[in-house]
């Protein structure tokens, strides 16, 4: 009832014949009743839903399955360091990770990870992102399949040329269609997407903002540089 009062809300009371009922097998708590049992008994409402068969750990995974291919922007869960967040490593040949995004997609390539260590990424000051497989914009300079870390208060394309390309700044730019993470160049109503000088991709030329735009500057990134070889197969100098 204490629960109920605090947050004026009667979904929150559990009554004694409630319980019962319940505990018979009669009938499913709400999820205003199960955080009143989570308070009541200790334990995390994961774990109370999980006797209903419904798995919270699987958010991720279930999250891949319905989104696209692309270079995207990286999503944060409120977990405890002690869980973790998965998907499967099959989504890798499965296409969904060809385009570039935001970081949900972060478990796809990893596997299982501690939700600990997503925090750790600071995400109420800055946006993850992840540069598709088939996203060659900034190759060699941003390779595919890298991870990147996004100031959002860093929306405007700074006019100013850097006196080298690795100076330059990066931004990550949302599309009708997707994300896309480029140098940029900002002629009046016209936000150019700028490659590397060695990528195979041309410059893009998009209508700002009806068809793009900045989500912020790329301020890090986490960028593989050679796939890890067996442990079999690997050599170490005596």
């Amino acid at each position: 009832m204490a629960i109920a009062t605090r947050e004026n809300n009667l979904e929150y009371v559990i009554s004694h014949g409630w319980l019962t009922g319940i505990e018979n097998g009669d009938g499913v708590p709400s999820i205003f009743k199960s955080y009143s049992l989570a308070a009541v008994y200790g334990r995390s409402v994961r774990e109370l839903v999980g006797y209903y068969n419904v798995r919270i750990g699987e958010l991720g995974r279930e999250h891949a399955r319905f989104s696209a291919p692309r270079t995207h922007l990286l999503g944060n869960a409120d977990m405890t360091d002690s869980e973790t967040v998965s998907l499967p490593l099959r989504f890798r040949n499965d296409g969904v990770l060809d385009e570039t995004n935001l970081l949900s997609k972060l478990v796809a390539i990893w596997g299982d990870i501690p939700v600990g260590l997503v925090e750790c990424l600071s995400p109420q000051r800055a946006l993850y992102g992840y540069v598709g497989l088939k996203d060659f914009t900034l190759y060699p300079l941003i390779r595919p399949g890298t991870f990147v870390q996004i100031d959002v208060n860093q929306r405007k394309v700074l006019a100013a040329p850097a006196h080298t390309m690795e100076e330059r700044p990066v931004y990550f730019v949302e599309l009708r269609d997707g994300y896309a993470c480029s140098w940029c160049e900002k002629r009046q109503s016209l936000l150019l997407l700028v490659p590397h000088p060695l990528s195979p991709v041309k410059t893009r030329q998009l209508s700002y903002p009806l068809e793009g735009e900045i989500v912020g500057r790329v301020t890090g990134v986490a960028m593989r540089l050679a796939e890890m070889a067996p442990a079999s197969s690997s050599s170490v100098n005596p």
